[in-house]
């Protein structure tokens, strides 16, 4: 019997995925996989309101997680196997696994689209709020739900010590400075400090988060990708750098590195932040803060308390759609769905809300206007600006990448100012600021023309017209 339960428990699944291929996850990631907590993320659009601009931009949360654990495993098994002198155990690399699987968690409807536009609009008081928060509340609730730490146990994963790694991998405060000479995380010793660099690396960007999503967005946008982050995997290794372990990558993979934060900037630019994408869910956004402000509407969360394991209708708490990020049991219930529970609903006080998403299916948009480019400090932080940049503000992410050349496997070394080459570009950054006019029709008002204000905003502000884009091109009219 023991024997039989022991086969039965170690059972890999296999995943047939379109960017990985056949993707074997370990036993208890399918536990997690199939909870409601994780199974939300069917139904919550990778890129928002990307969809709305690339018919095949239908992916969502959940294939990208999967991936995302997939490639955390990866990477861990090719440094384990390299290098066995890292004490790599098991337990550390599903560890890992799962803080990939479960790092997007806290996504709200049409991913980043809730979290930067809705919630610092709807919640002034949460203008901090990150999805990555909410994600780390979520696993908690995900795995008391679901009675997680008994089937962790049972896989080898000591929970006291485990859960706080996970949750340390997924996120952490800003006080948490790797750089910091204090280590500053509980869930593994500075000797793994390597290990925090899989999924979420604070120290240049380069992780199995973004390999994924690289990928798979390139893909389903039908957009071209040059970075092969299975190069990566390949010529990983870990140096030692002032006592503090790090993931580097050889010397001649520095192109391939640059490649990687260019395709960053080429996604923003066509799709993140595409002008159409940005206009969409800005009426999303406008669409769900009219639906916020009413009180007892069709937009709000319904939670039906269980009592016994059943469902029991009688007892019932309504959520806002800014409130229910208070309460995980709520914010399990939130997903893309909302956006045709407004546009379906026939309550009076919807009507704003839904006529708002009646414009996006019929194809009735804010009329994009023109932008500019914003150098001045001062006017960034008034306006909300469209941000374009390497991943690391003003500063190029390969300065912060630690090297190795293959005649010294183990010395770290970063990239000197005298090799950089001078083709690369030297500003990493820039800030745009974008004007729409909700009205469709430009011409309706010949005294108030937008176009003309928007002119003349630029001319006070002493940007040079080069840096103004041409509105009546754009504009057909």
């Amino acid at each position: 019997g023991t024997i039989a339960f022991q086969k039965k428990k170690m059972a890999e699944q296999v995943f047939n995925d379109p960017i990985h291929g056949h993707m074997e996850l370990h036993p208890l990631l399918v536990k997690i996989i199939d909870t409601p907590q994780f199974q939300r993320l069917r139904n919550i659009k990778q890129l928002g309101g990307a969809y709305f601009v690339y018919p095949g931009a239908s992916h969502n949360r959940f294939e990208h997680s999967i991936g995302v654990a997939h490639l955390a495993g990866q990477l861990g098994q090719a440094l384990k196997t390299k290098q066995p002198g890292l004490n790599i155990t098991n337990r550390d690399i599903l560890c890992v696994q799962i803080a990939g699987l479960c790092h997007d968690l806290g996504h709200g409807p049409f991913s980043h689209l809730f979290d930067a536009m809705f919630i610092p609009r709807a919640r002034p008081d949460m203008r901090e709020w990150k999805h990555e928060t909410a994600s780390l509340a979520m696993f908690d609730h995900l795995v008391e739900s679901n009675g997680l730490e008994v089937v962790m146990e049972q896989y080898g994963l000591i929970p006291s010590e485990d859960l706080t790694f996970i949750k340390e991998m997924i996120h952490t405060d800003n006080n948490n400075d790797q750089e910091s000479p204090q280590w500053p995380y509980e869930g593994r010793t500075e000797d793994k400090s390597f290990l925090y660099e899989i999924v979420s690396n604070k120290e240049n960007g380069i992780d199995v988060d973004k390999f994924d999503y690289f990928a798979r967005d390139c893909y389903h946008l039908g957009v071209q990708i040059n970075f092969d982050y299975r190069r990566f995997l390949k010529f990983a290794r870990v140096c030692e750098v002032d006592g503090r372990k790090h993931i580097c990558v050889r010397d001649k993979e520095e192109d391939n590195m640059t490649e990687m934060f260019h395709t960053r900037l080429c996604l923003h630019r066509r799709a993140y932040q595409h002008k159409v994408t940005k206009i969409i869910e800005t009426m999303i956004t406008d669409a769900f803060l009219k639906a916020d402000s009413v009180e007892n509407n069709e937009s709000t969360i319904t939670i039906y308390k269980a009592i016994d394991g059943k469902t029991e209708s009688t007892e019932k708490k309504t959520f806002r759609l800014s409130k229910a990020i208070d309460d995980m049991e709520a914010y399990t219930k939130l997903t893309d769905a909302v956006f045709e529970q407004i546009l379906n609903s026939t309550s009076e006080g919807l009507k704003d809300a839904r006529h708002i998403l009646r414009r996006i299916i019929t194809r009735k948009l804010y009329r994009f206007l023109g932008e500019t480019r914003l150098d001045d400090p001062t006017e960034i932080k008034k306006l909300d600006t469209i941000k374009m940049d390497y991943g690391m503000k003003r500063e190029d992410p390969i300065d912060h990448l630690y090297f190795y050349s293959k005649h010294n496997t183990t010395r770290a070394f970063k990239r000197k100012r005298c090799q950089v080459s001078r083709i690369r570009p030297t500003c990493f950054s820039e800030r745009l600021v974008r004007f729409v006019c909700k009205k469709t029709d430009l011409k309706a008002d010949p005294k108030a023309d937008p176009r003309a204000e928007f002119k003349k905003w630029c001319k006070a502000k002493g940007f040079p017209e080069y840096q103004v884009i041409f509105i009546n091109k754009l504009l057909n009219i």
